[in-house]
């Protein structure tokens, strides 16, 4: 990381990428909110120094402040580790709490929030108070800097940003998988920014921004409002989660008639018009985003008439009790929880679909242990946590994986998962 810092030349609004594009002095002093994935992605990609910037990365988490200011990575994601280890960054990292003392954003030409917006089961929407409470924070020290949320808000929420606060305030979806998020920011599939017409000035600094920052040719663009922008980040994250729910019903009919699931999803595949794609059974789909986008863009039907965003949030819930029954079916006497990430060799289990499957069979009173190398603690949610996998084998009947990894091959035949293209 380095404080070097250069002005350069406003460019206009282009749809194609070049990299003849200068980002324009006015987003030259960055301030990104939340080293999550989305934050840090964020803040790695914006301050490669080619672009001329500087970013100051801002989180509670000391821990996550510690290791970054280390060029060290918080989060298992190889692009990530390799950028802070390897590429040179205008990059520096800060507790959140000095800011007030500091009045850092007095000196923000942006400021992009990304932080956590979990689903609210009680309220039904969006828990929106951290993106909040950051602009409110912004506002006491800035009155004009640009505001872009990053975060995954409801349909709706920036315009009432815009109204509670004023017309500077943006929204850009992101579209990003987990341990691969700097990826998906360097090569994006379409950079789309919710602004407004009176916007288009900053717009076009931004977009030409982030096209100067990927490493991918012709990124489409797309401005449009705030609400719609929303929309499209909740619709499709919403059409990924169907595409699963799809797949997965797939999977329990040919696993209930014994059918070779393999088979007929590629068999089911070579319909150009469905692809080979995203297509892999789960015990249902989970993550930061999925479960939460399905459960708000639901909520944001409330009145209008609709089936099919709710059968999806149900398809979901059904899955995870069926893969359930299947477990308890087999009558082991101790079953075996290999890693509760989402993906295969990922660090974040938050929202897992294994971590319902657990708590059903917990119901049943099986006697389960779990093998984690993320987790420290001697015992997760009741649950005994071995950190020997050998000992982890020996000491389980059963062994559930939500995603297939070669290291159990060797106790292949006492292993469950619908993982059908991850097996070796």
């Amino acid at each position: 990381m380095t404080d070097q810092t250069h002005l350069s030349s406003t460019q206009p609004l282009k749809s194609n990428h070049s990299n003849n594009f200068s980002a324009p002095p006015i987003l030259k002093n960055i301030a990104v909110i939340g080293a999550g994935y989305v934050g840090l992605s964020n803040a790695i990609l914006l301050a490669q120094a080619h672009l001329n910037t500087q970013v100051t990365l801002f989180d509670i988490d000391p821990n996550k402040i510690e290791l970054l200011k280390q060029n060290q990575s918080p989060l298992q994601d190889t692009e990530i580790r390799d950028y802070l280890t390897n590429k040179p960054l205008n990059l520096s990292a800060t507790l959140q709490s000095v800011i007030d003392n500091q009045g850092i954003y007095q000196h923000c030409d942006l400021v992009i929030i990304a932080t956590p917006t979990n689903y609210d089961v009680a309220s039904g929407k969006f828990d929106t108070s951290s993106v909040e409470a950051s602009i409110t924070a912004v506002r006491a020290q800035n009155a004009t800097v640009p505001i872009v949320i990053k975060s995954t808000i409801p349909i709706g929420f920036t315009d009432s940003m815009r109204q509670q606060f004023d017309n500077q305030i943006l929204f850009m979806p992101e579209f990003l998988r987990e341990g691969q998020a700097l990826y998906d920011n360097l090569y994006p599939s379409r950079i789309i920014l919710g602004a407004t017409c009176e916007q288009q000035a900053l717009a076009a600094a931004l977009m030409s921004l982030y096209q100067q920052a990927s490493l991918a040719p012709n990124v489409a663009t797309l401005m449009m409002p705030p609400t719609e922008a929303e929309a499209v980040k909740l619709f499709a994250n919403s059409y990924l989660a169907t595409r699963i729910a799809f797949f997965n019903e797939l999977d329990s009919f040919a696993e209930k008639y014994q059918l070779n699931s393999q088979s007929v999803i590629t068999g089911v595949g070579l319909d150009p018009r469905i692809g080979q794609h995203y297509n892999n059974p789960s015990f249902g789909y989970g993550g930061y985003c999925l479960p939460k986008d399905t459960q708000q863009l639901k909520a944001n039907y409330a009145g209008i008439p609709a089936n099919l965003i709710h059968a999806v949030v149900d398809a979901n819930n059904t899955r995870k009790r069926f893969i359930a029954r299947q477990i308890i079916d087999k009558k082991p006497h101790k079953v075996g929880v290999y890693r509760l990430s989402m993906k295969k060799d990922a660090d974040n289990f938050r929202d897992s679909a294994i971590l319902d499957v657990i708590n059903i069979l917990k119901q049943y009173g099986m006697n389960i242990s779990i093998y984690e190398p993320a987790l420290e603690a001697d015992s997760f949610e009741g649950c005994t946590v071995i950190n020997n996998l050998e000992d982890f084998k020996q000491q389980n009947d059963l062994i559930i994986a939500n995603r297939w990894h070669d290291e159990l091959l060797d106790i292949k035949d006492k292993v469950y998962s619908r993982d059908v293209f991850g097996y070796s």
